[in-house]
């Protein structure tokens, strides 16, 4: 079989190789190939591979409408009754929600990954922040203390796009009712003036100037001068970004190793917002079959990711929090314990926006929030820009 993930460098990317090692050892019969792609570069790759008929038996699934255009073009496989007792014990019904549709189940769900900020606790106790932002006037009051202590507040890879993008994403979920942010999914309406009271958020909060020197032109995770690197290396102060951060932000300190005075806070509540407080996004990421890979050696291969022993490898190599219920009793991390406790409790998870409205939504909105963050665009242009890939979708 051949196996695409994103990990391309350090524990992550070791971790794959011993998981595929390990497996094969155990099923002489299987071989599996492995190639590593960029995260940046995995879903336009991954596309064409499934369009052409010559996509791999396994890979990377991110869900959402994403995931429901390959079911529609019959390129998934149906896992469902390929799921172990063994799996099914250790992984919630819940988890499975982000990775079902029509009651069939289409990707092994491998981490929790829902979004927030990651923060330097040195950079905030030196600029006189006592208690992380829980109010969107909280936040805003850390960001002028940050400066004032010569600090920049906050880090953002607007290069790739969609780290900017995050900011829509969650002014969205504040402003929007659960209902209107899932009924839309459906309709692909983007009417209600919620959408673009998210847009009007995101433009005068960028107007306080909370980002990096250079944010449009930083990428998110690659170097020391990313915008994980910025926080790694006490550049910056905070970075709104997923659960998959710490892995990352480990990866790019002088010494490798994660950063000792990491925490973590959900995004701030907003006053007079229709979107329901602790409501939060990021979902759960998993792994899919194509349709045309050997079901059973596949879906062996799945459930063997989800083993309390693998899941807890996974842990260790990417900081992420695990899936497998088992697994999160290893969990150390304050910041990490931060963000199951707020995933636990959250009243409504979504997937990423882009994700949840496919990948022409999804691309439009991300372009139109950086072109808005350069100066080059309104929040009115991207509900438009929303609206038209939503015809085309």
């Amino acid at each position: 079989m051949r196996f695409w993930h994103n990990a391309t460098t350090g524990p992550g990317k070791a971790f794959w190789g011993k998981t595929v090692a390990d497996f094969e050892a155990a099923n002489p019969n299987v071989k599996i190939e492995i190639q590593s792609i960029q995260n940046e570069d995995m879903d336009g790759k991954l596309q064409t591979a499934l369009n052409s008929g010559d996509a791999p038996d396994v890979f990377m699934q991110r869900g959402g409408g994403k995931m429901a255009a390959m079911v529609k073009a019959g390129q998934l496989m149906d896992i469902t009754d390929g799921i172990t007792d063994a799996t099914k014990k250790v992984v919630s019904e819940g988890s499975f929600k982000a990775q079902t549709i029509d009651g069939k189940v289409y990707a092994m769900p491998m981490a929790v990954l829902p979004g927030g900020f990651f923060y330097s606790k040195d950079l905030f106790a030196k600029a006189g922040i006592t208690q992380p932002p829980a109010t969107l006037a909280e936040l805003q009051t850390a960001v002028e203390k940050l400066k004032a202590a010569g600090t920049q507040p906050i880090a953002l890879g607007g290069k790739d796009a969609w780290p900017a993008a995050f900011y829509y994403y969650f002014f969205a979920l504040r402003e929007c009712s659960t209902s209107t942010v899932t009924e839309t999914a459906k309709t692909m309406k983007f009417d209600d003036p919620c959408w673009l009271k998210a847009g009007q958020d995101v433009q005068s909060f960028a107007a306080t100037k909370p980002f990096n020197s250079g944010f449009l032109t930083t990428s998110a995770q690659q170097g020391a001068g990313s915008s994980a690197g910025l926080l790694a290396n006490h550049k910056a102060a905070m970075e709104l970004m997923g659960a998959w951060n710490p892995g990352v932000i480990a990866s790019l300190t002088p010494d490798e190793k994660p950063l000792p005075d990491l925490g973590w806070f959900p995004f701030p509540s907003i006053e007079g917002g229709a979107g329901e407080p602790g409501a939060i996004l990021g979902g759960v990421d998993g792994y899919s079959c194509s349709v045309q890979a050997p079901k059973a050696e596949c879906t062996a291969f799945l459930n063997y990711m989800v083993q309390t022993s693998v899941q807890e490898a996974h842990y260790k190599a990417f900081h992420a929090p695990p899936v497998n219920s088992e697994a999160q009793g290893v969990v150390t991390e304050t910041h990490l314990k931060s963000v199951l406790e707020a995933y636990n409790k959250a009243p409504f998870v979504s997937q990423w926006l882009d994700t949840v409205y496919g990948q022409n939504v999804g691309n439009a909105l991300n372009t139109a929030v950086v072109n808005l963050l350069a100066g080059k665009g309104s929040p009115e242009d991207i509900v438009n820009a929303v609206k038209t890939a939503a015809k085309r979708a």
